[in-house]
């Protein structure tokens, strides 16, 4: 919460969002259009911590326009709107080590055709959004991370940017200037995955009372310039199956868009077992399957970023509504696991979400529960289609890839053609962390050394990421018990942050003879892996200093 011992110059508005993805660009664009029906003045602001709207954003993405056809409908007459490739061809596919086999078309229900979908990036798309809202008069400020809550009186009244110019060890530099308080009748939160306030506020309202954990993959790409003859435009292509084993889930995809790019990327689910995994190594594994290699021959690898994707769907929704705001987008989870889509349903939710506040204000409320939202959530089209593919998740983790997914197919087809589920609606079975086994139940798992033409290492990777972190800050990843790290992430579990962070924050070295722990935060990608997968929740994800992060060109 707030820190009352700093005097901080505040801003007023109707409504603060914090987020400038999909879902909150979306919302802000939706109150300023009810606003302009109605002629009324609605002050919106929104606030980005990446350095420029689109810097944080990560996807693959094969994007549903569903959402986006609501807001704007005649957004393709638009020259400068972001998406050039519709997509053309699907292909599903299985992978074996050194072979593969194509699932036929008509073995997937309809939905999970991507026909009428686009292929290109999110990060675009934000920006395009963005000018639109700030056309229209809302208040875009990145650069500044939403990093506290303003609760009184039991209500969310509000968000504080962070402090700027704080060193390392917590003095004030000469260039120190404190965070502002951006107060609001109504505060959105569309901080995505694992969002650092969303997950307070989860606790602080018990939003997740009755409802299954949330889930969770962490998602890496690789943006590739290919060869002419290797380019496949508007080919959207998806595997599972090696080089993860049957007990691990996740998959990769391949889509074809723009001038000869290609973007590959790769999904593992984070209730994997061993802690030997290395999800980024398997990452680099894929590429060299005779599937994927051919097609990457001779081209030039442009970028590299992760995050994490909420997994849990429709059970694992929290509420939505809380006194004084909501959580739209991915900060609530609305992900569609097998389509591997969520941004036409974070836009949604933030459309949703805008529409109930603005009839609030209509009626002088402030502050106060918007159960309007909860309301439209339940009769509206995100929660039917997570409600269609429910059960594909838990399945996929109780009986593995070769029988789960069978059986997540033939769940798809019952719902999409009877309405029903024979399995009912299955439980999750546990948070992500819970699910790592101790290092002397699992064998070790050998990772080739990079070739740099291929596969790569980390380091490489981050830094064509744009990742930059202002160096004299306090370390932005907090340790809540330094001895239990020691004692249980090493020594239990054989330091598997070591392996999942995608961006090599953690290192154990020995020093003198015992291990330390080094925290290397200016690697950091903001996925938030390490929030999620720590298997004792002993590291906290926060907010570095604005403006810090990736910076990614195009994703």
């Amino acid at each position: 919460m707030a820190d009352g011992d700093i005097e901080r110059e505040a801003m007023e508005y109707d409504v603060v969002i914090a987020g400038a993805g999909p879902a909150g660009l979306s919302a802000a664009i939706r109150i300023k259009q009810l606003a302009e029906i109605e002629g009324r003045e609605v002050s919106v602001a929104v606030i980005e911590k990446g350095s420029e709207v689109g810097a944080h954003i990560l996807s693959g993405v094969v994007f549903d326009p569903k959402a986006l056809d609501e807001l704007f409908p005649d957004w393709r007459d638009d020259p400068a709107q972001p998406f050039d490739t519709e997509v053309t061809s699907d292909k599903f596919v299985a992978l074996g080590e050194s072979g593969s086999a194509t699932f036929p078309g008509f073995a997937m229900p309809g939905f999970m055709h991507n026909h009428g979908c686009y292929i290109g990036s999110l990060g675009n798309l934000t920006r395009w959004l963005a000018e639109k809202a700030e056309g229209m008069g809302v208040e875009i400020y990145p650069g500044f991370p939403a990093a506290e809550l303003i609760e009184e009186d039991g209500a969310i009244k509000g968000v504080v940017t962070g402090d700027m110019g704080v060193a390392r060890d917590g003095s004030k530099k000469d260039m120190y200037q404190p965070g502002m308080e951006l107060r609001a009748k109504y505060t959105l939160f569309a901080e995505g995955a694992r969002g650092s306030l969303s997950k307070q506020l989860i606790k602080r309202f018990d939003l997740d009372e009755g409802r299954e954990p949330q889930k969770y993959g962490l998602g890496m790409k690789e943006l590739w310039r290919v060869k002419p003859e290797n380019h496949k435009k508007g080919l959207a292509m998806h595997t599972m199956g090696w080089p993860l084993s049957n007990d691990t889930g996740g998959g990769s995809f391949m889509y074809h868009f723009g001038d000869n790019l290609v973007a590959i990327g790769f999904v593992v689910h984070l209730n994997y077992k061993n802690p030997n995994l290395f999800p980024f190594g398997e990452f680099q594994r894929l590429k060299t399957h005779p599937d994927i290699a051919p097609i990457l021959e001779g081209a030039e690898r442009l970028s590299y970023g992760a995050r994490a994707i909420t997994e849990g769907g429709y059970q694992s929704v929290p509420k939505l509504a809380f006194p004084g705001g909501a959580l739209i987008g991915c900060s609530a989870g609305f992900v569609n696991v097998p389509r591997i889509k969520g941004s036409h349903n974070a836009m949604k939710t933030g459309m949703m979400a805008a529409e109930a506040a603005f009839a609030a204000l209509g009626e002088n409320r402030e502050h106060d529960v918007l159960t309007a939202y909860e309301a439209a959530y339940d009769k509206s089209w995100v929660k039917a289609e997570l409600k269609k593919v429910r059960n594909v998740k838990p399945l996929w983790t109780k009986w593995g890839t070769l029988i789960g997914i069978g059986l997540g197919g033939m769940d798809m087809w019952t719902n999409e053609l009877f309405g029903f589920s024979i399995f009912g609606t299955l439980g999750h079975g546990g948070a992500d962390h819970e699910a790592t086994k101790p290092a002397s139940q699992c064998k070790p798992i050998h990772y080739p050394k990079p070739d740099g033409v291929l596969t790569f290492d980390r380091l490489s990777s981050v830094f064509i990421s744009n990742t930059n972190h202002e160096e004299d800050q306090p370390v932005h990843l907090k340790v809540a018990d330094l001895a239990l790290q020691k004692s249980s992430e090493h020594d239990v579990f054989a330091g598997p942050s070591a392996r999942y962070c995608p961006a090599a924050v953690y290192e154990w070295v020995d020093e003198g003879g015992a291990p330390k722990f080094v925290i290397n935060a200016q690697n950091c990608v903001h996925c938030k892996t390490c929030d999620i997968k720590d298997p004792n929740q002993n590291i906290n994800w926060t907010t570095p200093e604005g403006a810090g992060g990736p910076n990614y060109p195009n994703m």
